[in-house]
């Protein structure tokens, strides 16, 4: 077989662009014509044992080919393949006609030592994600050949000059002449081929390496060879070279033992935004383009309008068919062969979006770009890790989906269980598949929502978490005992104990708990203390809504309390402004912890309450302790029913005499009714208090009011918007104007009684929620909770 792009013997070869849809069809058309015995593809030659699971029926492109390093997981490369890639059309092509395939770039072994040599990994322009080649930068080849042809558009160039006009002629090898008489010539004008591309020394030693193979399949068949590559290496494959220069290029290099797969990838990582060096700019377009058998315009606004109208945007037929005619005479203004993406873009924003950018974001996110997630099938080699996380997701029917959605959780059935056990392993394997979010349906500790969205690096992470364990559940306990080990604080040993109990790790957990406990008796820190209890009562909580042993965790926790009990006093003396605040979100989280840990069903524990409040009595009378503190103090008592309201007005009223220095009373009162703990509806609801702030308040001195003043609008600006006004209102009309007796002088909208026909109103509704017959007298009642 002759070489039609020199007219000379030789191999026949293919320049193409990666991911490039007139590319896969042109390579398509010129194998058809040329019928080789064999077909050689940049890649790396690992993946050739590979080769044939692409013809495999559960195989569906986008899928890349992953290498991973043996003994460092984490140090991977991925090749990356769409159905419209020029790449796989030839694979494909080859297996459909019994010819041999195979990958001809630089090993994978190499590439992953190269990057380990040189300190990282980033994707390349030729669809592997190789070692970053430092200060040297390639040119961009299709820029260059927009800018000289007049465009401003690399994309819309390579529309119009590939996508739009076929493969051209008959002639089935002509779009890769012309292709090549370009890259040539870019080659000698942006580098000498002895400095390799543009000063890329990494390409030197691929083409190189390249050049030996197709030598070697010259000499094995002899029928005709077809290359196919990334149309800037053609010049460098074309050119004659020495074997003995090309085998001194490759001697010696580095490399590691390595491992190959097949994995799932998306569209949306194979465009430019993800940061891939051989990225398009609109995945989902191309891959329209390719499979689109006819009218591709028309069969895209379509797809548009379905979009748009599922959600819930009115869109009609009559639309499609107008922006069809806008995109077709918009082409013709701007002397394009075919309407493009920008033509039918402008189209759907002027006919389908009112001109909006926000409903055209959504058409650009799932369909220029779009969603789409491959599948390999489950026969392709995988660490015994990545088949067990597979077994797990198909039985318990959580299919991994590239657009991300929302999970929600009732762990009081089994398999929801079993979904939040899993996600939460995966977790503490670094397998961020899923992330915990705020559940909207309900507070109680059965229930949770999760975020799922599956990326491809995720294959990685779980290749790499293959080291801790041949199962998902082995790993994450011998993972979970290692970060114990590992951890520098009591909270992160505390953080990990709760994520324990999330994940149920019975086997890590007396691990977690031996560390945790010699951690917490050689911390003497108090806000450490207080910072890691309210963890260790969560794990509490959590384990009894997953049936989980806590009796060590909550006799850990028991003594934590105990120690913060007796250091929290001491530890709150003589604080400056910032460390008050702090400490007094330590007694706040603290006080949470203890209700929750009073109610625990060990020994001693309901005792804790009253120690607690024994504490919190002392911090209050403590003339030493920050006003944020003893103020909050005060609060939390009396919210328990300890302090009566009498005696917290009169703690009140001694902190707010003219005595206490006004910077001093502004503190106290941030921490009674500061901190968003409810304090606005204290004040609205008990006048005794509303009236001693506002005394004290018009009483402040001038020359302290600007002091106290940052301090007040921070405390009240918390407060919801109801609250200031009604607080504003009371305030306004002064003291003794509150209650059922409201004189018709006391303000705008306020009558001076009750208006029983309008409160009548409300009877029916009551009767409908309470599901009952009754007569308006009872439902009055059951509302009120006053008889009559």
């Amino acid at each position: 077989m002759s070489d039609r792009g020199s007219g000379a013997a030789g191999p026949l070869l293919l320049g193409v662009r990666h991911h490039g849809p007139g590319s896969a069809r042109a390579v398509r058309a010129a194998l058809e014509e040329a019928r080789p015995d064999v077909v050689l593809i940049e890649g790396p030659p690992e993946a050739d044992v590979l080769i044939p699971l692409a013809a495999d029926e559960d195989m569906r492109p986008p899928v890349a080919l992953l290498a991973h390093a043996v003994d460092e997981p984490g140090r991977s490369a991925f090749w990356p393949l769409a159905e419209f890639s020029p790449e796989w059309v030839a694979i494909r092509w080859a297996l459909e006609h019994g010819v041999p395939a195979r990958f001809i770039d630089l090993p994978a072994a190499h590439t992953l030592a190269r990057g380990r040599d040189e300190g990282g990994a980033g994707e390349d322009e030729d669809g592997g994600r190789e070692p970053a080649a430092g200060a040297d930068v390639r040119v961009d080849p299709l820029g260059a050949l927009a800018g000289a042809a007049g465009y401003d558009d690399a994309e819309r160039w390579w529309e119009d000059v590939v996508e739009h006009r076929g493969v051209g002629n008959g002639d089935a090898v002509a779009p890769f002449t012309v292709l090549e008489e370009a890259m040539t010539a870019l080659r000698q004008e942006y580098g000498s081929e002895e400095h390799g591309s543009g000063g890329h020394e990494r390409d030197l030693v691929r083409e190189a390496h390249m050049r030996l193979r197709i030598r070697a399949a010259q000499r094995e068949f002899e029928g005709g060879v077809a290359v196919v590559c990334g149309a800037w290496h053609v010049p460098a494959l074309r050119r004659k070279a020495a074997v003995a220069a090309d085998r001194a290029l490759l001697k010696g290099l580095p490399k590691v033992k390595t491992d190959m797969t097949w994995v799932p990838w998306t569209h949306r990582r194979l465009s430019r935004a993800s940061g891939y060096g051989a990225g398009i700019d609109s995945p989902g377009w191309y891959g329209h383009l390719f499979g689109a058998p006819d009218r591709p315009v028309e069969r895209w606004l379509t797809k548009v309008a379905g979009l748009l109208r599922a959600e819930d945007r009115l869109v009609s037929s009559a639309h499609v068919i107008e922006a069809v005619r806008l995109a077709e005479t918009l082409a013709a203004v701007r002397g394009r062969p075919l309407p493009g993406l920008s033509e039918t873009t402008d189209a759907v924003r002027a006919v389908m979006c009112d001109g909006s950018d926000v409903p055209l974001a959504l058409v650009h996110d799932r369909l220029v770009v779009g969603d789409v997630l491959g599948e390999v099938p489950a026969t392709a080699p995988a660490v015994p890790l990545q088949r067990d996380l597979a077994r797990i997701q198909r039985r318990l029917r959580l299919r991994p989906e590239a657009a991300e959605r929302e999970l929600e959780l009732d762990l009081r059935k089994e398999t929801d269980a079993e979904r939040s056990r899993l996600l939460h392993r995966l977790r503490l394997l670094g397998v961020g598949w899923g992330e915990p979010a705020a559940s909207r349906g309900s507070t109680g500790t059965f229930r949770e929502t999760w975020r799922l969205r599956w990326e491809p690096e995720l294959s990685v992470r779980a290749a790499e978490a293959g080291v801790w364990g041949t199962t998902v559940l082995t790993a994450a306990t011998a993972r979970a005992e290692a970060d114990a080990v590992a951890a520098q604080g009591l909270a992160e040993v505390t953080g990990l104990a709760e994520r324990c109990l999330l994940a149920v790790l019975p086997e890590a957990l007396p691990t977690v708990m031996r560390i945790l406990a010699d951690r917490a008796a050689l911390d003497t820190d108090v806000g450490h203390l207080a910072q890691a209890l309210p963890a260790l009562v969560r794990s509490l909580r959590y384990g009894d809504v997953r049936g989980t042993d806590t009796a060590a965790l909550a006799e850990v926790a028991a003594g934590l309390a105990e120690r913060v009990f007796v250091g929290l006093p001491p530890a709150c003396a003589a604080l400056d402004a910032d460390a008050a605040e702090e400490m007094r979100r330590h007694v706040d989280a603290v006080h949470g912890a203890v209700g929750l840990l009073g109610d625990a069903p060990a020994p001693g524990h309901g005792e804790l309450r009253a120690r607690w409040q024994s504490v919190l009595r002392t911090l209050s009378a403590r003339d030493t302790v920050p006003g944020v503190i003893r103020g909050r103090s005060v609060r939390l008592l009396l919210d328990d029913g300890e302090l009566a309201r009498d005696e917290a007005a009169r703690l009140m009223g001694l902190v707010l005499s003219p005595g206490t220095p006004p910077a001093d009373a502004a503190a106290w009162i941030e921490g009674f009714v500061g901190g968003g703990s409810g304090g606005g509806l204290l004040l609205v609801h008990d006048e005794r208090l509303l009236g001693l702030v506002d005394a004290w308040l018009t009483g402040v001195p001038a020359e302290a009011f600007t002091d106290v003043l940052p301090l007040l609008r921070r405390t009240f600006s918390a407060y919801e918007t109801g609250v200031r006004r009604t607080l504003g209102e009371l305030v306004r009309r002064g003291p003794g104007t509150r209650g059922s007796t409201v004189t018709a002088g006391a303000g705008p909208g306020f009558a001076p009684g009750l208006d029983t026909a309008r409160a009548d109103a409300v009877l029916p509704v009551v009767r409908l929620l309470l599901g009952t017959d009754e007569d308006d007298e009872t439902a009055r009642a059951g509302l009120t909770g006053v008889p009559g």
